[in-house]
């Protein structure tokens, strides 16, 4: 069967249809509903395949794909925020990290959703996981590459989904969105940051004293309103709001399942709690300023 054509509605078309229904919600369609032909709820409702009866299931899964919908929609901001920063627009860059901190925002907020949950209550249902864990998610992964955390052999557990493994290797290769800032402030003249910018992309980024000088300079010598002042703090409070998604992901392992090891092979958060920091010279240079 052919898709219904689109039927887009102006500003004009909704006074019109508020009009004649008198301001009454309109409760008669052809076939489904236009809200779920956008939104597809009813795809997202069944997408919830438990394994168990126990309560907590629905919980951890709910709140797992909500999880990666905010994984997803943190990599489409940051890969908009790196178009602005290549076209060296960066009030534009800044405006999009600003909204991507409120994602950020967003997603940490799920954690609280499972705050309930006690080890009994987990290990309830546990086994069925069998070796699934977060680890392999292909959007967490992806996200992690954009914000500068890259290991080749982070890319491993994709290579039998060939449409993910290939958007990993891309985004492995390609620049960070921390490389897009730091090419943007070597065009406008910040000077000692080729070596770096030349780098080998795909390489686990090691922290550059140059780098951090740089940020020393753009702290000190650029006004408070400038451009690269603001996108020096849009991109701390992106570092921050990840680190904090970081540590409730490591509290709600130590609250459900202590020192225990992990689903997929990892020793839990012991493995957890070996993350590296994001846009590290932001950090450093702080302490220089």
């Amino acid at each position: 069967m052919p898709a219904k054509p689109r039927q887009d509605l102006t500003e004009q078309g909704r006074r019109a249809q508020a009009a004649a229904t008198g301001g009454l919600p309109l409760t008669q369609f052809d076939g489904t509903t236009p809200y779920e032909e956008y939104v597809h709820a009813g795809t997202l409702h069944g997408l919830q395949g438990m394994r168990t009866s126990q309560p907590g299931e629905m919980a951890f899964l709910v709140i797992t794909q909500v999880m990666e919908l905010y994984f997803g929609l943190i990599c489409h901001e940051l890969e908009v925020c790196q178009r602005y920063l290549r076209a060296d627009r960066l009030e534009d860059a800044v405006v999009t990290l600003r909204r991507t901190a409120g994602h950020l925002e967003a997603l940490n907020a799920s954690w609280a959703g499972l705050r309930w949950m006690s080890p009994s209550d987990f290990h309830a249902f546990r086994d069925v996981l069998g070796q699934a864990s977060g680890f392999q998610s292909f959007a967490y992964r992806k996200l992690e590459f954009l914000l500068g955390i890259k290991q080749r052999t982070m890319v491993r557990p994709h290579r039998s989904i060939p449409r993910a493994y290939r958007a990993l290797l891309r985004a492995l290769k390609a620049p960070s969105v921390y490389d897009d800032a730091l090419a943007a402030l070597s065009r406008r003249g910040y000077t000692g940051l080729d070596d770096m910018l030349g780098r080998d992309l795909a390489e686990e980024y090691v922290p550059s004293e140059a780098v951090e000088t740089t940020w020393v300079t753009v702290y000190r010598d650029e006004p408070d309103h400038s451009p690269v002042r603001a996108l020096a703090e849009a991109m701390i409070e992106i570092a921050q709001l990840f680190h904090d998604w970081r540590y409730r992901h490591l509290t709600a392992v130590r609250r459900t399942m202590g020192e225990r090891p992990g689903s997929g092979g990892s020793a839990g958060a012991a493995w957890l709690e070996r993350a590296r920091p994001v846009f590290p010279e932001l950090w450093s240079a702080r302490t220089l300023v």
